[in-house]
């Protein structure tokens, strides 16, 4: 018999495919991360990290109200302040990194909002597909505190330090059509489109040769060290068998049948 008194822990769950699927699942809770759905989620990102054969992930959440709405505060306002520290902030953060750092592309299909931690999560991956109806945003100064899970950093870096502030001073959320003008998101779909959309950017990734996708994004995300990177990649690209089938197919006029080797 279950314990009334135990705390929710929510679910997060995977189909691995060449495009692996991620789902967020407490759609009663507007799918709010608790610690055991972070540390289910670290799980299958070093799992999947590993696995030669997913070509992209794809990080979605259940029902259409929010993607995330972020931290579970109820959890994490049990804490005791050390213990928020070493536990918490930490905890998302190493999850996070690993989503961000992972050898594959990324794309999170944002249907519903997506708030805190929610749209540090989105903003963890590569590539976002936003509902045309949905907001997100960084509301932490609303109450009280502010973003803890690499938020400031990577806002910043995607949109600069002036509008990242604004957004976060203001616990403001961002209209679907504002994120898009300012490159928060990639593309914007309606509601009901949206993991299709998502879904169809993720075949065509997949598509492509899987080995120099993958250096691209290892170089781009290398910051000022991307020209060193970039030679180092190419030169090594170069001589793979699909670099050798990408050649071919684009001589013989067909389509290349990449092996990711």
């Amino acid at each position: 018999m279950s314990d009334p008194g135990a705390p929710e822990i929510g679910e997060v769950s995977v189909e691995v495919d060449v495009v692996a699927t991620i789902c967020l699942n407490r759609p009663a809770k507007h799918n709010a991360l608790t610690p055991e759905m972070l540390g289910k989620l670290e799980e299958i990102l070093i799992t999947l990290d590993s696995d030669r054969d997913v070509r992209v992930v794809l990080v979605t959440a259940a029902g259409d109200r929010s993607f995330c709405a972020g931290a579970d505060v109820k959890r994490f306002k049990a804490l005791q302040p050390l213990d928020m520290w070493a536990q918490w902030t930490r905890l998302g953060h190493r999850v996070f990194d690993q989503l961000a750092g992972l050898r594959q592309p990324t794309i999170t299909a944002v249907s519903g909002n997506a708030y805190g931690g929610g749209f540090e999560l989105a903003l963890a991956c590569d590539l976002r597909i936003l509902a045309d109806d949905a907001t997100l945003g960084l509301t932490e100064a609303g109450i009280g505190t502010l973003p803890g899970w690499g938020g400031t950093g990577r806002l910043r870096d995607l949109v600069g330090a002036g509008r990242a502030k604004e957004l976060i001073f203001t616990a403001e959320p961002l209209t679907a059509e504002r994120a898009l003008a300012w490159g928060v998101v990639n593309q914007l779909a309606p509601k009901a489109e949206v993991i299709n959309a998502a879904q169809a950017l993720a075949v065509k990734i997949a598509s492509r040769a899987p080995i120099a996708v993958q250096m691209a994004k290892q170089a781009i995300d290398a910051g000022d060290a991307y020209a060193g990177m970039e030679q180092v990649s190419s030169a090594a690209s170069a001589f793979t068998e699909d670099a050798a089938e990408g050649f071919a197919s684009f001589i013989e006029k067909r389509n290349p049948r990449y092996r990711g080797t």
